[in-house]
């Protein structure tokens, strides 16, 4: 049989869709889209990076603060090949632009007593900065603001770190007056979520002859975590561990299956297997045609368009002999995906559970004073 290439998705950062600008005059409610981010041109690499390695939320490192800039001065032009390679730039904004586009327009419309409704993108470590965000909000003058996580699996590192962010910026200033705050930090089994990734493995399976179909392995690749958090306690590994039984519960476990974990760094233990040993360790047991999955990404960025379609999918899938290998879209702009937004929003919006009790709860080996200082601030802000 010959090998299928997989090609499509390595494209979907030149073609993510445009978004009309917002023109919402007294936005009564704020939807704070949480996110990473990605740099969107090469030139904005070193800086995205140079945020990332200082972070101690989101790696550790000895003496972070001159090893961090070092680090990052000399991955700048590795790392600018690959975005090279997907279009130039991160198509992270794009999407999450298009996401909360719809999002809000739904929500103007099943919702108008908490309307007009106006989305803001806050990413950690790219433009728009969090603490630029933050200060566009104050200035738009809205009556509630959710704090919405765009990592349906809460970590540390990625969720918490987000939400230390918006501690620290207003550690020093004044909180805007009259302002109701509130928090959706997680939502690994939503429904709606599981479907739509479901529908996404769907679109790729029917590819496959009839012969191999049901002996296709479906591979859900989620970002690694360092062994040393999930010891601390993290519930990431869980919760992601949460959507893939959900969504092959959608599938009536058609498939065989895997949870896998990629983009390692560094030299420390993390959660394995990692998504390339895993395809080398299956195709050694004479398996040989996959799909693989992005299971704790919302949109399409370089983890996707990059390490899984052209590392794994494209250079390792010749290079190891796979016969047919697929990669299922991230949710991106999936109608389904857009009414799972809108109804965790909605649904938030109508409730009386301001933060949840989880979110409240530290690790039980959480060793960060910061954490402690931002959950005891969060949990006098909802209210």
């Amino acid at each position: 049989m010959q090998m299928h290439n997989i090609i499509w998705p390595r494209f979907l950062s030149v073609l993510a869709p445009k978004v009309a600008t917002q023109d919402v005059k007294k936005p009564k409610t704020g939807i704070i889209m949480l996110n990473m981010g990605g740099p969107a041109t090469k030139d904005e690499v070193h800086n995205y990076l140079l945020r990332i390695m200082t972070d101690t939320d989101m790696i550790q490192l000895p003496v972070q603060s001159t090893l961090g800039p070092l680090i990052a001065k000399r991955r700048t032009p590795e790392v600018q090949k690959k975005y090279d390679e997907i279009g130039g730039g991160s198509p992270i904004l794009k999407w999450t632009e298009r996401q909360g586009e719809l999002l809000c327009q739904k929500l103007d419309e099943l919702s108008p007593e908490t309307g007009p409704h106006k989305y803001y993108v806050a990413f950690r470590y790219a433009s728009p900065l969090t603490e630029d965000t933050l200060d566009l909000i104050e200035k738009d003058g809205v009556e509630r603001a959710v704090i919405f996580s765009q990592y349906p699996q809460y970590s540390c590192a990625t969720t918490g770190s987000s939400f230390n962010a918006i501690y620290k910026y207003y550690r020093s200033r004044k909180l805007p007056a009259g302002v109701k705050w509130s928090i959706i930090d997680r939502w690994a089994t939503h429904p709606l979520l599981a479907k739509t990734v479901a529908d996404r493995i769907r679109t790729e399976l029917i590819k496959f002859p009839d012969e191999v179909k049901n002996d296709v392995i479906i591979m859900f690749s989620a970002h690694s975590l360092p062994l040393k958090a999930v010891n601390r306690g993290d519930s990431y590994p869980w919760e992601v561990g949460a959507t893939v039984q959900a969504v092959m519960e959608e599938l009536g476990y058609s498939n065989p299956y895997s949870l896998v974990w990629q983009s390692k760094v560094g030299p420390l233990p993390w959660l394995q297997p990692s998504t390339d040993e895993a395809l080398k360790g299956f195709v050694k047991q004479g398996k040989k045609n996959f799909i693989l999955v992005p299971i704790a990404f919302v949109n399409e960025h370089i983890e996707t368009l990059h390490e899984l379609d052209i590392e794994y999918c494209n250079d390792l899938a010749k290079e190891i002999g796979v016969e047919m290998i697929r990669r299922a879209a991230a949710p991106n702009d999936h109608p389904l995906f857009i009414d799972a937004l809108t109804d965790l929003v909605k649904t938030h919006l109508h409730n009386n559970q301001p933060i949840s009790p989880k979110f409240l709860t530290r690790c039980p080996h959480c060793t960060n004073a910061r954490c402690q200082q931002t959950k005891s601030w969060f949990a006098k802000l909802c209210i």
